[in-house]
């Protein structure tokens, strides 16, 4: 293998390359390693480039012929902090590396990804498992009521009966919204080819839930544009998707007495570089504070997290939401301010 293949395929490593001399200066770093530490790595002693002990002590290591060594630890970058996994090993001499008494091998490989998607992972299992544990105590705690004190006591065995029922029936939300995420998050980069009447998918949403916005005394109220307006998507995703929103307008901005839902189109949209279709809706209730409006979209994240299962929520609406819309190459914008109510918007490519 030529020296300047042996380069090449150096600088085309994904993670970080340093070649060290024997007296622990930087003879050679590929692009990786340059973007990690500055462009000025040539030349510098390596612990300017990368002041960690362990890692010193391990490339010592390599550089007085001991094997290679393996390190786990969080590095502080030009940019941000990563978690990596440093490993050094020794380097026979070569003078084409700028070697003539032998040196070492330093790869540094970013796994910061790995990390987070593990603890996102633990998170997950965390909060469904503290999802699941409530209702499933408070269904055994009143089986064991029934069996005993209240056996022969039909009012308070209607009355268990009856909280039993809903702590059933938010355990089976819960289970719904899971397989729901699971399906949308598993066919999330499959474009929808069908052509959908978005006027259709709004009328079906609206009629679904007027029911529920008739007990509340919640007007549910169409704006904009009307007639057909074709779209490239799923229906019962988008219409999953109206729902949602829709139904949290009814049941958290509902004191307003209305939510508002306006079409409008756009002739560019930027993002979406063409015709599109925007659709708001709105409620007058008492907003969300804006510290808030980052994290709406995370999984099982409440603004309030009491009045939320007490509403019946499962706190992965709005993580579906995001990521059906995110599946259409839709745009999703949240705007609320307390005291003010709040506006989702759905921003879709229009045919």
């Amino acid at each position: 293998m030529t020296r300047a293949l042996t380069f090449a395929l150096v600088d085309a490593l994904p993670f970080a390359l340093l070649i060290v001399d024997d007296r622990e200066r930087i003879t050679w770093a590929n692009p990786v390693a340059a973007d990690l530490f500055g462009r000025d790595l040539v030349g510098r002693t390596f612990v300017t480039a990368l002041r960690q002990p362990s890692v010193g002590e391990a490339l010592e290591t390599a550089l007085t012929g001991g094997g290679e060594d393996r390190v786990r630890l969080r590095i502080q970058t030009t940019r941000r902090e990563i978690s990596a996994v440093v490993t050094t090993a020794p380097l026979p001499a070569d003078q084409d590396m700028n070697l003539p008494y032998g040196g070492a091998m330093v790869t540094i490989e970013d796994v910061t990804a790995l990390e987070d998607a593990e603890a996102m992972r633990r998170d997950f299992v965390a909060n469904v498992s503290h999802e699941l544990r409530t209702p499933l105590t408070a269904l055994m705690g009143f089986i064991e009521t029934l069996r005993g004190n209240a056996r022969d006591d039909p009012a308070a065995r209607d009355r268990f009966l009856g909280i039993m029922e809903r702590e059933a029936a938010r355990m089976n939300r819960l289970v719904g919204d899971l397989l729901s995420l699971s399906r949308v998050e598993a066919e999330e980069r499959r474009v929808p080819t069908t052509e959908v009447d978005l006027s259709a998918v709004l009328k079906g949403a609206m009629q679904t839930l007027a029911p529920t916005a008739e007990t509340r005394g919640v007007a549910l109220l169409r704006e904009g544009e009307t007639g057909r307006l074709p779209v490239r998507g799923d229906p019962d995703q988008l219409t999953q998707v109206f729902a949602n929103l829709i139904e949290n307008g009814i049941k958290y901005g509902g004191s307003g007495g209305e939510v508002r839902i306006t079409v409008t189109r756009v002739a560019h949209e930027p993002v979406l570089r063409g015709p599109a279709l925007r659709v708001e809706v709105a409620d007058k209730g008492e907003g969300i504070d804006e510290i808030h409006l980052p994290r709406l979209t995370e999984r099982f994240y409440r603004v309030d997290t009491h009045r939320s299962r007490e509403q019946g929520g499962t706190g992965l609406g709005l993580a579906i939401v995001k990521h059906i819309v995110s599946r259409h190459r839709g745009r999703l914008k949240i705007d609320s301010r307390k005291g003010e109510g709040s506006r989702f918007v759905i921003v879709l490519p229009a045919l």
